[in-house]
C-alpha cells in the first residue's frame, strides 16, 4: 500500500563551496529525525557548490526527503553591487533574503544555516502558529550574554528590548506576509541607506522586522554557551554559531551531537582534516576577529544618542 504524504515542509539553506562538508551533517541530522509522513523540499541556495559537492549531497535525499540545488548567480547582482569590497565574503548570508519573492507558491518556510545540527523533527518548527507575524525565531545566545552587544542591538540596530533581537540563523518565515510586507523591496531600500557592519543580515532582518517577530523557545536555535535553564534532553535544535565549532575545537558544548551525525556522513574524514589543520595562528585569527566584531559593536554604539530612558 503507498503510503499517504501528509503535507510538504520547505527548508531553506544558504551554503557555499567550503560549507559543503558541515551541510552534510546538517542533512544528515534532518533526515535521521524526519518523519514518513512528510514531504521535505530542501533547497539549497548558492552560486559556487561544484558539481561534484552537488552530487554528494544529492545522496542525502532519499523517499520523502527531495534536495535541489538552486544556483542564484543571475539574481544577485543588485546586492552584489551594494556591498562593499570587504563584504563580498558575505553574499551567501544575504540569499534568505530572497525567499519570499523567489518562492511565491509557499506560504511558509524554514530556513537553516548550514552549521546546525537538527535532534527533533523540522516540520514541529515549521508548524507552529504564527499569526501575521513575519517570522518566528529564537532570541540570540551572543547578545543575551553579552552587555556590548544588547547595547548595539538596541541603539543601533533600534530593536526596542535586546530579549527581542533574533538570532537568523535558524527561521521559520511567513512567506505570505513578508511578500504582502513587500520585504525584498524594503530590504534592497535600507541596503542603500544603512550599512550595518557587526551581523549584516541579521542586522537587517531584526531592523525591519522588529515588531513582528514570533520569539520561540531557544531549544530550535541553541548555542554552545552555557545555560543551567536549559537541559541537554530537551535541545532540538543545536547551533554552532561564530566560532563555536567542534570542527575547530575540542571544547565545545554538545559537540557530541555533531560528531554523531558527522561520522554518518561521506565527508568524516574530510572534517576531521579540517580539524587537525586548524592550527594555533587560526585560533588567534579568530579570536581577533571576534574582539574586532566587538569593538565595532561598541564603537556604532557609541556614535548614537541614547534615548532609551523616555521608553515606557
Amino acid at each position: 500500500m503507498a503510503r499517504t504524504i501528509k503535507k510538504e515542509i520547505p527548508v531553506f539553506f544558504a551554503a557555499d563551496e567550503g560549507c559543503c562538508p558541515f551541510l552534510a551533517v546538517a542533512l544528515q541530522s534532518l533526515a535521521d529525525n524526519a518523519s514518513g509522513e512528510n514531504l521535505y523540499s530542501v533547497k539549497i541556495l548558492h552560486t559556487d557548490i561544484s558539481d561534484e559537492n552537488r552530487r554528494r549531497l544529492a545522496e542525502y535525499g532519499r523517499g520523502n526527503i527531495d534536495i535541489e540545488f538552486v544556483d542564484l548567480g543571475h539574481y544577485v547582482p543588485r546586492v552584489r553591487e551594494r556591498l562593499r569590497a570587504g563584504d563580498q565574503g558575505f553574499l551567501t548570508a544575504y540569499f534568505k533574503m530572497f525567499i519570499p519573492r523567489l518562492y511565491p507558491q509557499y506560504d511558509r518556510a524554514v530556513y537553516l544555516d548550514s552549521d546546525v545540527v537538527i535532534l527533533d523533527d523540522i516540520a514541529d518548527l515549521y508548524d507552529m502558529d504564527l499569526g501575521d507575524e513575519l517570522v518566528a525565531a529564537a532570541p540570540d545566545d551572543i547578545i543575551q550574554f553579552n552587555e556590548v552587544f544588547q547595547t548595539y542591538a538596541e541603539k543601533v540596530v533600534g530593536v526596542a528590548d535586546y530579549h527581542r533581537y533574533f538570532n537568523a540563523g535558524v527561521m521559520l518565515m511567513n512567506l505570505q506576509q513578508l511578500r504582502k510586507f513587500r520585504f525584498q523591496e524594503k530590504f534592497l531600500f535600507l541596503m542603500d541607506r544603512v550599512r550595518f557592519e557587526v551581523a549584516k543580515d541579521q542586522d537587517y532582518l531584526n531592523r525591519l522586522c522588529k515588531g513582528r517577530v514570533k520569539l520561540i523557545d531557544r531549544v530550535w536555535n541553541r548555542m554552545p554557551l552555557e545555560d543551567p535553564k536549559i537541559k541537554v534532553e530537551d535541545v532540538k535544535l543545536v547551533h554552532y554559531n561564530l566560532a563555536y565549532k567542534p570542527w575547530h575545537f575540542e571544547d565545545i558544548l554538545y559537540k557530541e551531537f555533531f560528531w554523531m551525525y558527522a561520522q554518518e556522513t561521506e565527508y568524516f574524514d574530510r572534517i576531521q582534516e579540517i580539524r587537525e589543520s586548524y592550527t594555533e595562528e587560526d585560533r588567534r585569527r579568530d579570536e581577533e576577529a571576534h574582539m574586532r566584531l566587538k569593538k565595532l559593536a561598541k564603537k556604532e554604539a557609541d556614535c548614537v544618542g541614547d534615548d532609551r530612558r523616555y521608553r515606557r
